[in-house]
């Protein structure tokens, strides 16, 4: 192929997801922005996890973020990081009960809100995440890939022994698009395809609840405090107002 042309075959599939979500999800997303703003409006913490190496990308995005809302605790654990190793990651995320563990060590329960985004849907993490949030009493919101769930195989390795999708569980579903194998371009004469889609098409779909959730309050009269960055004048000065309303509710702050 033509040097030059992949990135411009790549710059289509990353657009046209991206156009996927918002013609098709945006009914979802406004439902999920409708949760996470009558949560902030009663000043409680939205939680988001993202189980799983590449998915911590996700909470992350939308965590201590500029032009964030301060209200949202990234559950960033260390033993999904790749940077704990990348097969110790992919081990954790596939370990049964481990998602259970986090949610109950976050004490997430009666009336909390959590975001699970994880573009495949299917790991042990990610469901006992997510039916232990239920099980307590928590409302759940879920970004995922309905498809590449349902096409991935059940008797998958990654596969939570329940064999339940993420999208199955919530109380309020993103399908993100992303096709299973998450890459999309194919050069002839390599058999493996390239060029991951799921980080654009997750942080798209965290990025529009987030900032809909905001636009929400503001049309209610409320303006929710929002991250400034600290790499522009005033940032500092801006943060520190609310740090101390925050410090002690958010874990990784």
């Amino acid at each position: 192929m033509i040097e030059g042309t992949v990135m411009d075959l790549y710059y289509k599939e990353v657009v046209g997801i991206i156009d996927e979500i918002r013609a098709t999800e945006r009914e979802n997303i406004l439902k999920a922005a409708r949760l996470v703003a009558d949560h902030v409006k009663k000043d409680k913490i939205v939680y988001v996890f993202g189980p799983g190496g590449h998915s911590n990308l996700a909470a992350m995005e939308v965590f201590f973020r500029a032009g964030g809302l301060m209200h949202i605790s990234a559950m960033l654990n260390q033993d999904t990081m790749l940077s704990a190793g990348c097969l110790k990651s992919m081990a954790v995320e596939r370990l049964p009960g481990y998602g259970r563990i986090i949610v109950e060590d976050y004490g997430i329960g009666e009336g909390d809100l959590l975001i699970i985004c994880n573009a495949y849907g299917i790991n042990s993490a990610t469901i006992d995440a997510a039916l232990t949030a239920k099980q307590r009493g928590a409302t759940v919101i879920g970004v995922s890939s309905h498809r590449h769930a349902s096409e991935c195989p059940k008797d998958h390795p990654a596969r939570h022994p329940s064999k339940l999708n993420l999208h199955e569980i919530v109380d309020c579903s993103v399908d993100c698009k992303v096709k299973l194998g998450d890459a999309v371009i194919e050069l002839e004469g390599l058999p493996q395809k390239i060029g991951a889609l799921s980080t654009f098409a997750n942080a798209y779909v965290m990025n529009s609840i987030m900032i809909e959730a905001i636009n929400l309050l503001v049309n209610e009269g409320i303006n929710p405090p929002i991250w400034r960055s600290g790499n522009c004048p005033g940032g500092d000065e801006w943060n520190n107002q609310f740090l101390d309303r925050f410090r002690d509710r958010i874990r990784c702050l």
